[in-house]
């Protein structure tokens, strides 16, 4: 059977920057473009030349790409035309393939907000997609407030449609602008608006999550015969953000009954890149990845309980829905107080540590685990702190260097300027081969900023371990996550680091104490010795 064929629209660069906190630089609107690209998306939305000075630098410097790059806008204003209206010009002056203009299908928008009689509008609409299709570009229509103009006024809303179609628009977006119209509405007037004779060949959906299903609003719409879909990657967007390709892209790809009707420009090598992308997108916003995120999520495919862990052992589908791997993403058996000896075993076995079956020692370390745990540890989040716990607890953990003791002094004093400043001093003293070696460090960076104690405790301990010093050289951390939780009838502090080195290899290690400095130390104590592990 021939599969007809879905095409995906990225507005990520513009929709996506309108999430609160979000702000790209060009260098990194650049930067997320290429991997968009890479991935197989069909458009790509670059933003809104002339609103604002990054996304004009954008378009300026937009890199090429096999994807449709689009700029946005919105129809031109009344009192002017398609020509003379400075704010369209600026959008075409971007000189992409396509455009995308916004304008109202919702009559109270149309009156209230605008201040324009209905027929206006609609000339405003049909004009300006015209202009656009005269200069030889691609023209789209964003339909705001679609759903809620359709159910206030479904026959000014489809005029509003059929106007944009008349003037040559490619693609009419249908779009719950509100994000509040629940998925059987979207299917039922996505039809609704097919049967009034606009093509769905020629209609897209664009929805936003603020009832949470803005993936299942978009495959609605799919279903009732749209055939392009607009969203974001991570679902990025204003308020509770849009449909979410990280989400949708394998859907379509992988799941009945799209995988079989319908064919998108994702490849299925290309989806083994999605995690991946997902992170990157993450590492750019200095945000930290949603761990539940679905096919994406570091937790999707984790199996905490005993019972799952044990099945997965046997066959990874008992509680799969896919292979990790196909998506970039890997199976994860993470140890925690509800864990089993079969969770035990995987974990052990992946950190290539080898326990006969039925060996006492397995029982051993689980009961260790499980104590741990009752102190504030969490190993679940912490995979390597877990494989150095287990071979010490099995006698395979080498000793590298011996930590004497270490010390830290924070001061406030004044600088050269006359201003009130901290500054961090560490003191470690470790015994490596026999020997002894005191290192000292500062907090303080290249450009005089105080970067606390946990900072100055890192550079001490790594300054001189002798012959493992060039071992660690590539290391470097790249979160700290602190936590204050319970641990009995004490409160603890849980800090969880996480490191990386130049071969990509990313690890997290945890340490627990009432003392945040203490839990840090012992967290970076982890990390290095893991690392060290990896180089033998």
């Amino acid at each position: 059977m021939t599969k007809e064929r879905l095409y995906l629209y990225d507005t990520t660069l513009r929709d996506g920057q309108q999430t609160q906190g979000v702000s790209f630089s060009t260098a990194e609107k650049c930067r997320i473009a290429e991997a968009l690209d890479r991935l197989g998306v069909d458009y790509i939305e670059g933003g809104w030349p002339g609103a604002n000075p990054t996304d004009s630098a954008f378009f300026d410097n937009a890199p090429k790409t096999r994807a449709t790059m689009t700029a946005f806008g919105m129809t031109k204003r009344s009192g002017r035309s398609a020509e003379n209206d400075e704010v369209l010009a600026a959008v075409m002056n971007a000189g992409t393939g396509a455009v995308c203009l916004v304008g109202k299908t919702h009559d109270f928008h149309v009156e209230t907000a605008l201040g324009i009689p209905l027929d206006e509008n609609l000339e405003n609409i049909a004009r300006s997609l015209a202009h656009i299709v005269a200069q030889g570009r691609e023209a789209l229509f964003d339909a705001e407030h679609f759903f809620d103009g359709y159910k206030a006024n479904p026959d000014y809303a489809i005029e509003c449609l059929r106007a944009a179609l008349e003037a040559g628009t490619r693609w009419i977006v249908l779009c719950d602008t509100n994000g509040g119209t629940l998925p059987v509405e979207v299917g039922e007037i996505t039809a609704a608006v097919i049967a009034a004779g606009i093509p769905g060949d020629c209609l897209g959906i664009h929805t936003h999550n603020d009832t949470e299903s803005a993936v299942a609003a978009s495959l609605a719409a799919v279903d009732a015969g749209a055939r392009q879909i607009q969203g974001t990657l991570n679902g990025l967007g204003e308020r509770c953000g849009n449909a979410n390709l990280t989400t949708l892209i394998p859907t379509l790809l992988l799941k009945e009954p799209y995988a079989s009707r319908y064919e998108i420009g994702v490849s299925r090598d290309a989806l083994r890149s999605l995690s991946a992308i997902s992170r990157q997108l993450d590492e750019i916003l200095n945000r930290v990845p949603m761990r539940q995120a679905a096919y994406v999520g570091a937790s999707a495919f984790a199996h905490k309980a005993g019972l799952h862990a044990s099945a997965i052992l046997k066959d990874p589908s008992t509680y799969e829905h896919i292979d990790p791997e196909t998506v970039g993403n890997a199976r994860v058996i993470p140890m925690s107080n509800q864990a089993g000896q079969s969770n035990l075993r995987r974990r052990l076995a992946e950190a290539g540590i080898t326990v006969a079956p039925g060996d006492p020692a397995l029982a051993r370390l689980l009961d260790t685990i499980k104590a741990r745990e009752e102190q504030g540890y969490s190993y679940d989040s912490a995979q390597a702190s877990f494989e150095i716990l287990a071979r010490k607890e099995l006698g395979q953990m080498p000793s590298f260097f011996e930590v004497k003791r270490y010390k830290v002094t924070i001061e406030r004093r004044k600088n050269k300027y006359d201003q009130m400043v901290s500054l961090s001093e560490a003191v470690v003293v470790v015994k490596v081969d026999g020997e002894k070696k005191l290192s000292v460090s500062e907090s303080m960076d290249a450009e005089g900023c105080d970067r606390g104690p946990v900072n100055a405790l890192a550079k001490a301990l790594a300054k001189d371990l002798g012959p493992y010093q060039d071992q660690i050289a590539d290391m470097r951390l790249v979160d700290f996550k602190v936590r204050i939780t319970q641990g009995g009838t004490e409160a603890a502090t849980r800090v969880i680091i996480d490191s990386e080195d130049a071969e990509g290899r990313r690890w997290s290690t945890l340490g627990v104490s009432p003392n945040i400095v203490d839990a840090s130390f012992e967290a970076l104590l982890d990390a290095i010795n893991w690392k060290l592990l990896r180089a033998e």
